[in-house]
């Protein structure tokens, strides 16, 4: 099915519509492409901290940052496989791996990110990783790896991004992304809002993510996390309606994608997530801490999810992988976990 692609103008009027309405549609568009009473539970982990020399305002994790944050050396891959079993034993289908790295550089360190990345692989389990910039041939080795998703977020709108870092630009972010997909990887690129950005940055911004070719895989929705220390610090909060809209209009532009609530998560009510999931938020990230910041702890989910009736996403399969019988008779569909299609758009799935 070919990606409709909107304006600049078309974003700020869907943007603008009232919320009701917005996430109604939103609504409707999830359970044409999505199983509404699912979720995809994921688990991120910090595999080098600390010590990155990209300036970005919002990090704990930047050398040009005041925070009060422990620096750690690259962990050893045993570590790291022994955490990534750990989260599938707690039902997470998808592991990302975060290091604080600038850009990925050839050498023993990258050489063993692509063996933590063979080893979730192998577990079955989703691999994911953010490592910063890397280049067409870096991105061909994750690849040959296994690796499943590629997380480089645009954070922001370009007309905002030097007021949030000012050691890359835009288009770096972009070029990675285009690397990433030469590469036949995944891409998991979304932003982070309540970075002191306007309405207009917003909507440029879920614009762009929405015209990327192809469109993401996964558009995680971050709430800004005031850390102590950056220049963030003391942000005004983002008013939770607006959180809402970006999720409501990220899910409208982009059907297919999975739509993940990631960063600040701690702090919103479950009555205002319960809302994003209507919204067709489809994923969202457990345990404890998200690289550096915390995160509500898995019993919340797990429960706030049972009350919701609302059920982890099945095990990851292969995209070539047919699900067996049984699932497509209970679903009406033949795509990986289903998705709730019947008749002729099941048939042409």
């Amino acid at each position: 099915m070919t990606e409709i692609r909107y304006s600049l103008e078309d974003v700020k009027a869907l943007y603008q519509r009232p919320l009701l309405d917005l996430v109604f549609e939103a609504a409707q568009v999830h359970r044409e492409n999505h199983n509404p009473n699912e979720m995809q539970m994921c688990t991120l982990l910090s595999i080098k901290t600390g010590g990155c020399s990209e300036d970005c305002g919002y990090c704990s994790q930047s050398i040009h940052n005041e925070a009060e944050l422990e620096k750690e050396i690259l962990m050893k891959t045993q570590d790291v496989l022994e955490q990534a079993r750990k989260a599938k034993e707690a039902g997470s289908t998808r592991f990302c791996m975060g290091a604080a790295w600038p850009k990925v550089l050839d050498g023993r360190a990258f050489d063993r990110v692509c063996d933590m990345v063979k080893g979730v692989s192998d577990m079955g389990l989703e691999s994911c990783v953010t490592l910063g910039m890397l280049t067409e041939e870096q991105a061909q080795r994750l690849a040959d790896a296994g690796l499943k998703a590629y997380n480089h977020n645009l954070d922001t709108s370009r007309e905002f991004y030097d007021k949030v870092v000012t050691t890359r630009n835009y288009d770096d972010r972009l070029e990675t992304l285009a690397n990433v997909a030469k590469a036949g990887i995944s891409a998991c690129s979304g932003g982070i809002l309540g970075l002191g950005e306007k309405e207009g940055d917003r909507v440029s911004l879920l614009h762009t993510l929405s015209n990327l070719d192809p469109q993401p895989e996964s558009v995680p929705i971050n709430m800004l996390v005031p850390v102590e220390g950056t220049p963030m610090a003391n942000n005004e909060r983002l008013d939770i309606f607006e959180w809402i809209r970006c999720i409501a209009v990220a899910r409208i532009l982009m059907p297919k994608s999975m739509v993940r609530l990631s960063a600040g998560r701690l702090e919103i009510s479950k009555e205002a997530q319960a809302m994003a999931f209507m919204a067709g938020a489809n994923a969202i990230f457990t345990g404890e801490k998200l690289l550096t910041t915390a995160n509500p702890k898995e019993d919340f989910d797990y429960k706030l999810l049972d009350e919701l009736g609302i059920k982890p996403r099945a095990p990851y399969k292969d995209e070539n992988q047919m699900m067996p019988e049984e699932e497509k008779v209970a679903t009406g569909c033949n795509r990986p976990g289903g998705c709730g299609c019947v008749g002729e758009e099941a048939e042409a799935a």
